[in-house]
């Protein structure tokens, strides 16, 4: 698989398809100092291997405190429990999805899709606002709630190096009924991120996006493609 890649000083792309597993969502370490926070962790099955990319950073993911989960699809929580029960790590996740996570609901994390299974994993902590700002040490991690792929979606977002970078985990979709899509929900998600004007986006599935200009065109060429 591929090497753990490093964003900007301190964050780090540690799972994903090219790096992980073809099944797992990418998912990313913030260094803050004292402790590290992770976004999202893989669809389950290579839950060791992330683990050992964590370590190749030369970071101990002892020091994972919390684990924030952008939405409850298996391919970005699968790893959850893992790193919860290993390490400690508290799970944040928004209100409107922490039910499908606790009760493991196979259609709401998408586990049938997958032909897997999720075990009931115990939420840590709710988010329930529609910005709402986590702080570690002196620095903040903002999650906004982003509805319309799942009702509980959310992008986060800090400042580092002087870029505002941007963890947009699925912009692209898809959309089910099944999954409580909301495609106009959706659309004004889609522009509450535009307006942030990012310098950098870590997208779920297709890469990292650098540059204010090349963010914009990503996000606005899906809310193009579901307008027409």
């Amino acid at each position: 698989m591929g090497k753990v890649e490093q964003i900007v000083k301190g964050i780090y792309l540690i799972a994903g398809p090219n790096i992980s597993n073809p099944e797992d969502a990418a998912a990313f370490i913030i260094d803050f100092g004292d402790e590290l926070v992770m976004i999202d962790s893989g669809a389950g099955d290579s839950t060791e291997v992330i683990e050992k990319n964590i370590r190749s950073a030369g970071l101990d993911p002892a020091k994972i405190s919390s684990l924030v989960l952008t939405h409850c699809h298996i391919d970005h929580i699968g790893g959850a429990p893992y790193f919860q029960k290993k390490f400690g790590a508290k799970i944040i996740v928004h209100d409107l999805d922490a039910d499908a996570i606790e009760v493991g609901d196979p259609v709401r994390t998408a586990a049938t899709w997958y032909g897997t299974f999720f075990p009931p994993t115990e939420v840590d902590k709710r988010l329930k606002s529609d910005h709402e700002i986590l702080s570690f040490g002196k620095q903040e991690l903002h999650c906004l709630h982003t509805p319309g792929h799942t009702p509980g979606s959310i992008c986060i977002y800090l400042e580092r190096d002087n870029k505002k970078v941007l963890f947009g985990q699925d912009i692209h979709g898809p959309f089910s009924a099944s999954f409580g899509s909301d495609i106009e929900q959706w659309k004004k998600s889609m522009k509450k991120l535009i307006a942030l004007e990012a310098d950098i986006l870590c997208e779920g599935h297709f890469g990292i996006f650098r540059s204010k200009d090349k963010v914009k065109k990503y996000i606005q060429s899906y809310l193009d493609e579901y307008s027409r």
